[in-house]
């Protein structure tokens, strides 16, 4: 998360260009949807207008696209002609799904694109790519817009570009909206980063952050597990976490209400009944979990159920912590997890009680 404060720092440094500040933060523009860095020399946007991001994959996935003034992704200039390249042509067809052979076409060995944008981004290739096509699809989701209009808006002449890339992500096609049992899908943004939320009509499915590891993976096991289409829109159990959510981030809401689906196995769904019993403001251990189940031996039983929980901080398994104090695994991110803990001990210290 990045504070209010420390924004108002970084816009400041955008407008006065400062180069000490380059790799430090992106700004991505809203009105233009390009992000930059500081020391860009295109007109600077109102404050209101810049989202600030402290790496370019989160500003891949918020949806913003390399702006071609600053390049923001070839820069400095001891950037490789290798990774000059390879973004060129991610830009010139973000909704590619890249193979071997696009890199033998090109003179490239895969291995060695892998290495250089690991060293130059924190991410591999394969990595910046994916982030580029979520961020395309992510965007229409957040719009709520109809297919045949999120196609359009996105210069597709076809549809099978649009829904290649949708595809990418909701691990289905958009035109099976007519199945029997369709799920919404919804962007929803947070003080931690941009969220997507799941439901059908009744209840919630899942609820992860967009940069997390593995997100593709999850959506496509929920639809398979569930046989459903998974179409942008809106439900009233999405529409009842964001607003949840925006109470529980202003420090006003300790205890969930939405309605939730969990799809486990029952192992599962009794460790994540369990982690839903651990008071707002607290933690305990992987090894208490598994004592209060009555499985003191299922340590890594409890871990990997831990993980496997589909929705984030209504099931709250950043609250189990390592015995030794340690935090542990997190797959929105231990600075999440970190934040979210010392969250909740503010609120749950400056009421005195649970509110």
């Amino acid at each position: 998360m990045i504070s209010f404060e420390l924004q108002l720092e970084y816009y400041q440094a955008l407008v006065e260009k400062r180069t000490d500040y380059e790799g430090v933060f992106y700004v991505g523009v809203k009105t233009t949807g390009v992000f930059c860095r500081p020391a860009c020399p295109a007109r600077k946007p109102k404050f209101e207008n810049c989202e600030f991001f402290e790496t370019a994959e989160q500003a891949l996935l918020g949806s913003f696209r390399p702006c071609k003034r600053c390049k923001p992704l070839s820069h400095p200039n001891s950037v490789s002609e290798v990774v000059k390249m390879l973004v060129e042509e991610v830009e010139g067809n973000p909704e590619k799904r890249w193979k071997d052979k696009d890199f033998q076409e090109l003179s490239i060995d895969a291995s060695t694109a892998r290495r250089q944008f690991k060293k130059r981004f924190g991410m591999t290739f394969v990595e910046y790519a994916r982030a580029r096509r979520m961020g395309l699809a992510m965007k229409e989701i957040r719009s709520g817009a109809l297919v045949i209009d999120a196609q359009h808006a996105t210069g597709y002449e076809s549809g099978s570009g649009f829904r290649d890339a949708f595809s990418r992500i909701m691990g289905t096609s958009p035109t099976f909206s007519q199945h029997s049992h369709v799920f919404k899908v919804a962007w929803i943004d947070t003080k931690l980063g941009p969220m997507i939320g799941i439901s059908d009509e009744k209840a919630l499915y899942l609820l992860e952050f967009v940069d997390r590891r593995g997100l593709e993976r999850e959506v496509e096991r929920l639809r398979e597990k569930t046989k459903a289409a998974i179409i942008p829109g809106t439900s009233e159990p999405l529409r009842s976490i964001e607003k949840e959510l925006n109470a529980y981030f202003n420090g006003d809401l300790s205890a969930f209400q939405t309605p939730l689906h969990m799809l486990g196995s029952p192992f599962q769904n009794n460790v994540w009944n369990e982690l839903k019993r651990i008071p707002f403001g607290e933690t305990r251990s992987y090894t208490e979990v598994a004592e209060n189940l009555d499985h003191p031996s299922a340590v890594r039983a409890v871990a990997k159920a831990n993980g496997c929980n589909q929705l984030a901080i209504v099931i709250p398994c950043h609250r189990v912590i390592r015995a030794s104090g340690d935090l542990a695994g997190y797959a929105g991110g231990l600075s999440r997890k970190k934040w979210l803990i010392e969250h909740e001990k503010k609120v749950a210290n400056k009421n005195g009680q649970v509110l």
